[in-house]
C-alpha cells in the first residue's frame, strides 16, 4: 500500500496556528500525538522544509503531509544471535540477554526477541497470538534470562495452563539496595496498575491481584544484599515492585525506588569506592521447572548470573562489608 499525500494552502482564518494543532482539525483520521510524531519523522513539510510541531502558521504557507501506511502487526524473521538452552520439537527455552524487547509493541517494531525466533523456527508464526507468536511468558527488556517459548499450538495452550496453575517454578537472583533485615521472607501484596501512572504497578491500584514473593538472602554484600527470588504468581513487575514496597529496590531500577534514602545512601558509598553503577535492573531469571507438556518429563533448565551482574557483584566483594 503506497503512502497517502495531502496538500493544504494556509488561509486568512489558520493564521498564527501552531502546526500540530491545526492539522488534526484538517485531517479528521489525525489524532494531535499522530500529526507531532509525523512532523518529528519529516513527514510534514510547509513550504517545502521540514519544521517543529511548535511552527506557528502564516497565510500562504504549502502545507504537504506523507501519511505513510501502518506498520504491518504481523512481525517479520531477523536473524540474531540467540541462545538456546533447551530445544526439542514442541518447545524451546532460551536465555534472554537485557535490553532485548520480547515482543513487538509501541516504539519497538523491529529487532525484538521474536523476531530473531521466527528466523530460527518459522512454525512458530502460527502459535498463540500472531503478533507474539510462541510466547508464552515475558520478560521485562532489561531482565535477563530464561523464556520459554511454544513451537505447537497445543503446547502454548497447556504452557500458558500451567502458568496460570504455577505448576511452573521461576526462579531469579536480583541484588537490591541496603542489607535485608531477615535471611528469607515472603511479600504478600496485592498489585495492579497504578490509578495515575498507568505504566506502572502498584499495591495502590483500583483492581490490584494477588501478587506473592518469596525471597531468601544468598549473600549480603556492602550496602546490598544478593536474594534468590520465588515468584507464587507472575504479575506484571511483580518482583520489582514488591522489593521496592519492602523497602529494598532492584540495584539500578529506572522505575522503582528512584528516590529511596537507602538507595541515596548506597550509590553514594559505591562511588566513593568508584564502583561504576549498573546500566540497568539487576534482576536474572535464573532457574525454570516444569513438567514437558508433551512428555511428561520434568525439565530443570538453569542459567548462570550475567557477566554485568557477575562484575559488579566481585566489585562490591572486593570493597570489603561495612
Amino acid at each position: 500500500m503506497n503512502a497517502n499525500r495531502w496538500s493544504h494552502k494556509v488561509t486568512e482564518r489558520e493564521k498564527g496556528e501552531r502546526i500540530d494543532t491545526l492539522l488534526p482539525q484538517l485531517i479528521s483520521s489525525l489524532s494531535r500525538s499522530r500529526a507531532g510524531k509525523l512532523i518529528d519523522d519529516g513527514c510534514v513539510k510547509v513550504n517545502g522544509r521540514a519544521i517543529k510541531r511548535s511552527y506557528r502558521l502564516k497565510v500562504g504557507d504549502g502545507i504537504e503531509v506523507t501519511i505513510p501506511p501502518p506498520e504491518s502487526p504481523v512481525p517479520e524473521p531477523e536473524a540474531m544471535p540467540l541462545k538456546i538452552v533447551y530445544e526439542d520439537d514442541y518447545l524451546m527455552v532460551v536465555e534472554k540477554p537485557a535490553g532485548t524487547v520480547v515482543h513487538p509493541g509501541a516504539g519497538h517494531r523491529r529487532k525484538t526477541l521474536v523476531h530473531g525466533l521466527l528466523y530460527h523456527c518459522r512454525e512458530i508464526s502460527g502459535v498463540g497470538d500472531f503478533t507474539r507468536p510462541g510466547i508464552v511468558h515475558r520478560l521485562d527488556k532489561d531482565t535477563s534470562g530464561l523464556l520459554v517459548v511454544a513451537k505447537k499450538e497445543e503446547t502454548h495452550r497447556s504452557l500458558a495452563e500451567s502458568f496460570k496453575n504455577r505448576q511452573i517454578e521461576k526462579v531469579y537472583f536480583a541484588i537490591v539496595y541496603g542489607e535485608m533485615a531477615k535471611d528469607e521472607g515472603i511479600i504478600d501484596l496485592p498489585l495492579g496498575r497504578h490509578p495515575r501512572q498507568r505504566v506502572i504497578m502498584s499495591p495502590r491500584s483500583r483492581h490490584p491481584k494477588e501478587a506473592v514473593t518469596e525471597w531468601k538472602v544468598k549473600e549480603r554484600l556492602p550496602a546490598a544484599t544478593w536474594l534468590e527470588v520465588h515468584l507464587r504468581t507472575g504479575r506484571t513487575h511483580q518482583i520489582r515492585v514488591h522489593l521496592n514496597e519492602a523497602g529494598h529496590p532492584v540495584v539500578g531500577d529506572p522505575t522503582y525506588g528512584r528516590h529511596k534514602e537507602i538507595r541515596r545512601q548506597a550509590e553514594s558509598l559505591w562511588k566513593k569506592n568508584r564502583i561504576e553503577l549498573p546500566k540497568r535492573q539487576l534482576l536474572h531469571a535464573c532457574r525454570l521447572c516444569f513438567l514437558h507438556p508433551v512428555t511428561g518429563v520434568r525439565l530443570e533448565l538453569t542459567s548462570p548470573m550475567p557477566s554485568d551482574m557477575v562484575d559488579f557483584y566481585l566489585r562490591l566483594k572486593d570493597t570489603g562489608h561495612v
